[in-house]
């Protein structure tokens, strides 16, 4: 039985019960409930139609699986897609938790029939999905409770809804560094699921969200998956505006997607709290950079993910680098994309469920475009913002970049290499520059582009494989070098011997400028992960 079904109100947040979830687990993974299992029920064109939003492919073919029995079909037409599930269907789907246990965890609800009949017919109450990946300790299999979202509700999200895990979600986890750490921060949570990665290598998570019903369903969340996490690893909840509930503190990873969305502060016009700050144009993400570095340990990271306007006649990085003019903490920001007004304004408008059928459409767009008219913005710009607190006698660095590229691989551990070695370079002069035993990456290629006849390259580029999937121009003289770094000698020893080829081939007056110039792209190669600092040479 399947039919669909949508509720006019946000329900109450479940019930934590740990000898009903600790069956639960159980139960989903029998059923197969899970990333793998879903692939394997699931065709590619009906998985791409459900990242458009387009379910009729999923339902079609879930439809006779589910009748048939197949509890994995059963459970993800129920709680991913918003159709019916008999009693029968659910106490063969979960056979530990029963409808019964689902009820009383308040993840169903009965719409139609006669309560103990296996014909009964229920809806659910929330989103639940599987969630799989794999961090650097190893696999994870999750189960992740949020709000239902438009494909199971037919309806624009409210305002109070909490969202599951989506791209902006799946993009900050990615971008983390994972270094194993005591204490960590997880600004305005969600539904907990950067609060759960953090505490795979952090003792003590703190997890802070202003909205109550977010905080409940990451307690749902950590309970649900308790046992996963390492022993002793604790996630508390606090509930606040930004930094008020951790005053005082600080922490060595700070994560935050926070409600960066810009949103105009017209009367009448929607918003939503879990993107929505509340605040004009980018001051939240402002603010938040003012203050972040107070509560980073040192040697502390954060990582998060940001907007800002770019208004006309300025460069990208002007915003960003006004608002970190006073921080004390080293900055790497990372511009991934920039959209106009209205396109950004389309963007945000679809996210919330309202489509240019809606009779909202035209004076929403039309508010927005006002707003970032009113400041000359000319364009919004999306990206990755990564700070660390140097310890004493550290040097402080910044770097803003531009990069629409995308190599292969999490950008975490890239990060991760890249502060420390920024870092360390911020600390090295020229000739501390050359003691340094570096090694290409493996995923480093070089390119070389003739004119037909010449026997010189005319563009000689490096090509990352990984990380960003950077491309890096350089001259025939750091070419020469980059060749025979395999981490067995000092970047001076090679150096040394470039200018002695020089003064044979009677270019000796070229020695102090190409040497000026290897040492000025070999510090862009190691910053970028083109190259790697190797503490101990490598045994030729």
């Amino acid at each position: 039985m399947s039919t669909a079904h949508a509720s006019t109100d946000l329900p109450s947040t479940p019930t934590i019960d740990p000898t009903i979830l600790t069956r639960l687990r159980h139960d989903l993974a029998a059923a197969r409930y899970t990333a793998d299992g879903i692939d394997e029920i699931l065709s590619a064109s009906a998985r791409a139609a459900l990242e458009r939003e387009n379910p009729i492919p999923a339902l079609r073919e879930l439809g006779p699986l589910a009748d048939g029995g197949t509890a994995n079909a059963t459970l993800m037409r129920l709680f991913t897609l918003g159709r019916t599930a008999t009693r029968a269907e659910l106490d063969h789907a979960l056979p530990n938790v029963g409808t019964e246990g689902l009820l009383a965890l308040g993840l169903v609800r009965e719409i139609s029939g006669e309560g103990s009949d296996a014909t009964s017919a229920f809806t659910a109450t929330f989103d639940l999905r599987p969630y799989q990946a794999t961090d650097d300790f190893g696999e994870i299999l999750w189960w992740i409770v949020s709000d239902l979202g438009e494909l199971a509700t037919g309806r624009a999200l409210e305002g109070e809804h909490v969202l599951g895990i989506g791209g902006a979600t799946s993009t900050l986890i990615a971008i983390t560094p994972r270094a194993e750490v005591e204490r960590a921060l997880d600004l305005g949570t969600g539904c907990g699921i950067q609060a759960l990665h953090a505490a795979r290598h952090a003792e003590h998570v703190v997890a802070t969200d202003i909205s109550e019903r977010a905080l409940s369903l990451t307690k749902f969340n950590v309970a649900l998956n308790q046992d996963t996490l390492p022993e002793g690893h604790v996630i508390e909840t606090r509930k606040g505006s930004m930094f008020e509930p951790v005053a005082g503190e600080t922490f060595d990873l700070i994560v935050s997607n926070p409600p960066f969305v810009i949103t105009p502060r017209v009367k009448g016009i929607e918003t939503w709290t879990y993107r929505d700050g509340g605040a004009q144009g980018d001051t939240i993400v402002a603010g938040l950079l003012s203050e972040i570095d107070d509560y980073l340990a040192p040697g502390g990271v954060a990582a998060m993910l940001a907007n800002w306007e770019i208004t006309e006649g300025t460069a990208w990085d002007s915003r960003p680098r006004t608002w970190l003019k006073n921080s004390t903490a080293s900055a790497l920001i990372v511009q991934r994309d920039v959209e106009d007004p209205a396109s950004y304004a389309s963007t945000w408008l679809r996210d919330g469920g309202v489509t240019d059928r809606d009779e909202r459409w035209e004076p929403m767009t039309n508010a927005w475009l006002d707003d970032f008219a009113s400041r000359d913005v000319e364009g919004i710009g999306f990206g990755h913002v990564l700070l660390t607190k140097p310890r004493e006698g550290e040097k402080r660095f910044e770097d803003f970049a531009f990069i629409e590229t995308t190599g292969s691989g999490p950008l975490g551990p890239r990060y991760a290499e890249m502060l420390h070695t920024r870092a360390r370079l911020a600390q090295l002069d020229g000739d501390a520059l050359g003691k340094l035993i570096l090694a290409r990456a493996d995923d480093v290629i070089e390119r070389r582009h003739y004119t037909p006849g010449d026997e010189d390259p005319m563009v000689i580029d490096l090509v990352q494989g990984g990380g960003f999937g950077r491309t890096i121009q350089i001259d025939t003289h750091t070419a020469a070098i980059v060749g025979p770094l395999t981490g067995e000698y000092p970047l001076s020893v090679f150096l040394t011997a470039y200018a002695s080829l020089l003064e044979a081939a009677d270019q000796a007056e070229h020695a102090a400028t190409a040497r000026e110039t290897i040492a000025r792209t070999t510090r862009t190669l190691i910053e970028w992960g083109f190259l790697h600092i190797v503490e101990q040479p490598i045994a030729a």
